[in-house]
C-alpha cells in the first residue's frame, strides 16, 4: 500500500494546524457534520432527478458513535458517497491560493481560527485526532475505499468492505496535555452540547446512543442504566416554520430555552426577507436589561446561521450599538458557513442584514410607542439610556432615526411624553422646548431654575440620566423648535412685573462687590428673572452647562479642567436681598460671608458639594456666633 504525500501548502498548512493551538476546537464536530449534511443532500437530489435511485427519505441520517476506551469518535452518514479519485481529490488539498502566506504571517496572533478563516472544513479534524480514517462508497461505486492519515506525513487510500452507501469517519482522539482536554470529545454529554450548539437545525436526523436509566422493573427504588438510540438534533428550526403555526408560547419557550432571557420576552419579531439577499430574523425585545448591560463586559449580538448551521453565537456587526439590546438570530442561505470574522466586517450580504434589521427594530419600536405605551414604557425605562447614547453617538449621526423614540417625563402631565407630543401642546409664541437635568424627578419638581418657566404655564421636559444633557444638546432642535436648559442665561422670555434690563446702579456695586468675593468661581453675580420663591441660584452660559460640568467631574479621570461659566443669580424680590444692601452699606466682611453661604446654597441646590467642606461649616458657624 503506497502512501501518499499532500500537496506542498496542504502538508505545510496542516502542520500548522496540528501543531498550534486554536481556541476554538470543538468546531471539527460542525465541520465534520456539515459535511455529511451535504452529502445527504446530494443524495437526495440525486433520487428526485433519477427514477433508477430508490427514494427513502427516513434513511437519509447521520450517527456520532463514542469509543471512550479505543479513544474513538466515528461520524456516519448515509450520503452520496465518495470514489477513490473523489477520496484523493476532496482530502488532497487543503484550502485555497494564499491562504498559507496569511496565516505564516499571523500565525502568533492569540485565538487565530483557522476554521473560520478558510474552511478547511474536514481537515479541522486534526486538531483533535492523531489519526482520521474515512471509508466510504459511493453512489456509482460498489466497491469502498479507506483513506487514512495521521497528518502532515501523507496519507493512504485503499480498497475496503462497506456495506452500503455512504462515508464514516473516524477520529482517534489525541491524548490530554497541560493546554487542552481531548478527553471532553470522548463524552456523550459534551459531544451531545456540541451538537445542540451548533447542529441542532441539520435537517436530517442526527443519532447517538446515549445512556440512560430506569426503575427496575417491580422496584419503586433502584435504578438500571440502559443504552438507547436518541436523536439529538432538532431538524427543523422553530423560525423556518409558518408563522401561523406558531404561538406566542412557542416564542417564549424558545427564547428561553436559548437562554437569550430568564423571562418572557416584552416583544418579538419573526420577519422572512426575499430579495438580493434573503434571510429569516427572529428577534426578540426582552423584558428588562440584563445586570451588566451597561457595561464593557456586556457583549452584543444575534446568532448568525447558514441554511440552520450555526456560524457565529455573537455576530455584533448585525446590530448597532444602541441596539444592542435585541437578541435572537439571522438565518441566510447567502452567507457562507466558513466565512471569518474579518470577511464578516466587509461581507455586502451582512451590511445589507444589517441595515434591515436595523430599520425594523426601529419600526417595531414606532409601532410598541404607538400601539401599545404600556409595553414601550417598559422597554424605554431599562433601555432607553441605550437610545440615548445612539442620538449622541458619532457626532449626531442616528439623531434623526432615533429621535421619536426619546421620551421625557413631563412636568404638567406628570408621565413621560414623546418630543412631538410636547411640540403638539405648544403655547403660541413659544420660542423653545424647555428641559431640566438632574437626579430625579422630585429634586427637578422643585428645583430653583424652573420656577419662571413653570410659573407661566410652561411644559418642562425632565431628564435624569447622565447622558440627557449631552443627547438634548447634539439633538439641538426638534420641528424647528430649539432646546433650552431651564439654567440657560436666555430663557427666551419677556419681562414681568415692572422688571427692566437695565440694572440700578446700586445693584451694579453690590454684585460686583459679591462677584469680587466669590473670585472666579463664577463668572458674573446677576439680579435673577427666573427666580419666584427662593433666594438664589445657578445658572450658565456657553456651551457646557452645569449638568454636563458635573458628569465630566464625576467620570473616572475626572475632566476637572472643564468647567461651565458660572452665573450667580440673586432673587431681589426675596427678603434675603434687602440683607444684603444692608451688609454691603455697613459691613463687607458681612456681605462677604453671606455672599459665599448664598453660592454654597446655589452649588448644593444643583446638586453640587460644597467647594470647600472645611471653610463651609465655619462659615455657618461664623453666622451663627
Amino acid at each position: 500500500m503506497e502512501k501518499k504525500e499532500f500537496k506542498a501548502e496542504s502538508k505545510r498548512l496542516l502542520d500548522l494546524m496540528i501543531n498550534s493551538i486554536y481556541t476554538h476546537k470543538e468546531i471539527f464536530l460542525r465541520e465534520l457534520i456539515s459535511n455529511a449534511s451535504d452529502a445527504l443532500d446530494r443524495r437526495h437530489f440525486r433520487a428526485l432527478t433519477d427514477d433508477s435511485i430508490p427514494m427513502d427519505r427516513d434513511s437519509l441520517t447521520v450517527s456520532i458513535t463514542l469509543d471512550k476506551q479505543g479513544r474513538s469518535l466515528t461520524i456516519a452518514d448515509t450520503g452520496i458517497g465518495m470514489t477513490r479519485d473523489e477520496l484523493e481529490g476532496n482530502l488532497g488539498v487543503i484550502a485555497r491560493s494564499g491562504s498559507l502566506q496569511f496565516i505564516e504571517q499571523n500565525k502568533e496572533l492569540d485565538g487565530v481560527d483557522i476554521i473560520g478563516r478558510f474552511g478547511v472544513g474536514f481537515y479541522s479534524a486534526f486538531m483533535v485526532a492523531s489519526q482520521v480514517s474515512v471509508k466510504s462508497r459511493s453512489l456509482d461505486d460498489a466497491q469502498g475505499y479507506l483513506w487514512s492519515s495521521s497528518g502532515a506525513d501523507g496519507y493512504t487510500v485503499e480498497p475496503c468492505d462497506i456495506d452500503a452507501t455512504g462515508t464514516e469517519i473516524t477520529l482517534i482522539i489525541k491524548e490530554n496535555t497541560e493546554d487542552e482536554q481531548f478527553d471532553r470529545f470522548l463524552e456523550e454529554y459534551q459531544v451531545r452540547s456540541l451538537i445542540k450548539k451548533y447542529s441542532d437545525f441539520i435537517k436530517y436526523p442526527i443519532r447517538m446512543e446515549v445512556g440512560k436509566s430506569r426503575l427496575k422493573e417491580g422496584s419503586d427504588k433502584e435504578y438500571e442504566t440502559y443504552r438507547e438510540i436518541e436523536t439529538i438534533n432538532s431538524m427543523t428550526p422553530l423560525w423556518r416554520k409558518n408563522k401561523q403555526e406558531l404561538t406566542g408560547e412557542d416564542y417564549d419557550n424558545f427564547y428561553m430555552d436559548k437562554h437569550f432571557g430568564y423571562q418572557k420576552p416584552l416583544h418579538v419579531v419573526h420577519a422572512a426577507v426575499d430579495g438580493a439577499v434573503s434571510y429569516i430574523a427572529l428577534l426578540y425585545i426582552p423584558a428588562s436589561a440584563p445586570f451588566d448591560f451597561y457595561t464593557k463586559q456586556f457583549e452584543k449580538g444575534l446568532e448568525l446561521y447558514s441554511n440552520g448551521v450555526l456560524i457565529m453565537q455573537k455576530c455584533a456587526d448585525l446590530l448597532p450599538d444602541y441596539f444592542a439590546f435585541a437578541q435572537g438570530l439571522v438565518d441566510s442561505a447567502d452567507v457562507s458557513l466558513n466565512i471569518s470574522r474579518e470577511m464578516l466586517q466587509h461581507d455586502r450580504q451582512l451590511q445589507f442584514m444589517a441595515k434591515k434589521i436595523k430599520e425594523r427594530i426601529n419600526k417595531e419600536l414606532l409601532s410598541l410607542r404607538d400601539k401599545e405605551r404600556e409595553k414601550y414604557e417598559t422597554f424605554f425605562e431599562h433601555f432607553g439610556r441605550s437610545i440615548k447614547y445612539g442620538v449622541y453617538d458619532n457626532y449626531g449621526a442616528h439623531k434623526e432615526e432615533l429621535q421619536d423614540l426619546l421620551l421625557y417625563y413631563s412636568s404638567t402631565e406628570k408621565k413621560k411624553v414623546t418630543l412631538d407630543e410636547y411640540v403638539s401642546r405648544m403655547k403660541e409664541g413659544q420660542k423653545y422646548i424647555y428641559y431640566a437635568i438632574g437626579e430625579s424627578i422630585a429634586k427637578l419638581d422643585v428645583m430653583p431654575q424652573t420656577e419662571r418657566v413653570a410659573g407661566e404655564g410652561y411644559e418642562i421636559l425632565y431628564g435624569i440620566d447622565e447622558i440627557d444633557e449631552f443627547a438634548l444638546k447634539i439633538l439641538q432642535s426638534y420641528k424647528e423648535k430649539e432646546f433650552r436648559s431651564v439654567s440657560h442665561n436666555d430663557l427666551g422670555l419677556s419681562d414681568k412685573d415692572g422688571e427692566k434690563t437695565d440694572q440700578p446702579e446700586e445693584q451694579t456695586a453690590l454684585f460686583g462687590a459679591m462677584k469680587e468675593a466669590l473670585g472666579d468661581r463664577v463668572k458674573d453675580v446677576r439680579a435673577s428673572r427666573r427666580l419666584r420663591t427662593y433666594p438664589v441660584c445657578l445658572s450658565s452660559e456657553g456651551e457646557l452647562s452645569l449638568e454636563m460640568e458635573k458628569v465630566l467631574g464625576s467620570m473616572p479621570i475626572p475632566q476637572d479642567h472643564l468647567k461651565a461659566d458660572r452665573i450667580l443669580e440673586i432673587n431681589t424680590e426675596h427678603p434675603v436681598y434687602p440683607v444684603l444692601c444692608q451688609a454691603y452699606d455697613g459691613d463687607r466682611d458681612k456681605l462677604a460671608l453671606y455672599t459665599r453661604l448664598l453660592y454654597q446654597q446655589a452649588l448644593l441646590n444643583e446638586g453640587f458639594a460644597p467647594e470647600d467642606p472645611v471653610s463651609f461649616g465655619n462659615d455657618v458657624c461664623a453666622l451663627m456666633v
